[in-house]
């Protein structure tokens, strides 16, 4: 059996759903799993994620430079949580034979601290159930890297049965100091995970990582395992991640996350916010969201309570539309990185209702006035509503059936500043 088979056929039996960006060398693999096609990379992985919060098991498969697209959705998702196991499945070209750099992705796994997963010909089904199964139990996305030389190969194994874990979300009491420490203490733990994965296999020199030739052989190369820092001879497809990182050390212990309660204090809109009805409106209905990155992460905090989750700039669209079918942006986010996922939405006709607070500057960094978003969605036949129309509102805010952009218009008061609420027990 090809490499690209067992692996469609492992990825397929894993995941509940696939998503795919087609590029070399991993168009094959996109289609022997028959993952929908998506806009670009970074709509495919929050799609995934919104998979996830729903509980489900979702595979991102892309090319190497794919990743940088998706780059900030990744990282945060590290920070943030996950339920379902989500899997980037990464072809990397390390010869450059069909793509315009020979980027190694396995340097994603340390700067996501991520668990990074590159089968030889003998893990293609135990090693895409391992990179899911780690994705659950490290509560983050989960690299599996190949390259052309396993795709290729003629490889062995038996299917691997389906383990039954979960993620976590990040505890919604902690600050986000407190939401990187505990991801930073999880990540510690993992440098055990890969020493003692039986993926490995230890028989003296040379190692190989993944399909490299090897007596020993490296499938778990993020976190490099403390096993092969002995070894002086390792071969390995790419740059030299694993012999460069084999000396690595854990991070220090982290402690007690922080919480608002030890911090004293949450925050939230401002207190002359116009766009306070709105959120009211959305409470009253039990409307849980997808918060973005700016003003409409409050969603998340005291007194609202209704952001399930925020993966960063302009990715509350794509996780909306597979998990709450809600979204709240603002009009930057939306443009800077949310429209591609909106004319993903509407070319699909996914059910989503998007709520563009349209407040025409950056009030999170500084009240800079950034475009009118409206404009450029003209083509989705948006719903426009002044913030201070409660009775519009309530109109047009409701479950979707169908994709709909609701664009509430206001202005921010001048010199306003988020509140900051003392924290009290409930």
């Amino acid at each position: 059996m090809k490499g690209a088979e067992a692996l469609a056929a492992a990825i397929s039996a894993g995941t509940d759903r696939q998503y795919t960006v087609p590029g070399f060398p991993i168009t094959e693999l996109g289609l022997l799993t028959r993952a929908e096609m998506v806009i670009n990379e970074k709509t495919a992985l929050e799609y995934a994620l919104g998979d996830s919060l729903a509980g489900r098991r979702a595979a991102v498969i892309i090319k190497n430079v794919g990743v940088n697209a998706c780059a900030d959705p990744l990282v945060q998702a590290t920070v943030q949580g996950i339920r379902g196991g989500v899997l980037l499945v990464v072809g990397d070209d390390p010869a450059a034979k069909g793509s315009q750099t020979a980027q190694d992705s396995r340097y994603y796994g340390e700067l996501a601290e991520i668990p990074v997963i590159e089968p030889d010909e003998v893990t293609c089904f135990s090693g895409v159930e391992a990179a899911l199964a780690a994705s659950e139990t490290f509560s983050r996305v989960a690299i599996l890297r190949l390259t052309p030389r396993l795709l290729d190969a003629e490889v062995t194994g038996v299917p691997a049965p389906r383990t039954r874990g979960s993620g976590r979300l990040a505890d919604p009491g902690w600050t986000m100091h407190g939401r990187v420490t505990a991801a930073t203490e999880i990540y510690r733990t993992m440098f055990a995970w890969s020493d003692a994965s039986l993926l490995n296999r230890w028989n003296g020199e040379p190692l190989g990582a993944g399909p490299a030739p090897g007596e020993s052989r490296l499938v778990t190369v993020n976190p490099v395992p403390a096993r092969a820092a002995p070894f002086h001879e390792i071969k390995e497809f790419g740059r030299s991640f694993v012999r460069d990182h084999r000396a690595i050390l854990p991070p220090d212990p982290q402690g007690r996350p922080e919480s608002r309660r030890d911090r004293g204090f949450s925050r939230t809109f401002c207190s002359a916010c116009p766009y306070r009805p709105l959120l009211d409106i959305l409470k009253e209905r039990d409307m849980f969201l997808i918060c973005d990155a700016g003003c409409s992460v409050f969603g998340l905090n005291p007194p609202y309570d209704l952001g399930v989750a925020s993966y960063g700039m302009g990715s509350s669209i794509a996780v909306a539309a597979r998990s709450t079918h809600v979204a709240l942006i603002g009009d930057y986010a939306l443009l800077h990185s949310g429209i591609n996922a909106l004319i993903d939405v509407y070319e699909k006709g996914l059910p989503l209702l998007c709520i563009v607070m349209k407040n025409q500057c950056a009030a999170m960094t500084g009240g800079q006035q950034v475009s009118d978003p409206i404009p450029y969605i003209r083509w989705a036949d948006p719903v426009i509503c002044p913030a201070d129309d409660e009775r519009s509102l309530r109109e047009v805010i409701h479950e979707p059936d169908a994709p709909q952009t609701v664009v509430v218009e206001a202005e921010c008061p001048e010199g306003a500043h988020h509140e900051t609420v003392e924290y009290r027990d409930l």
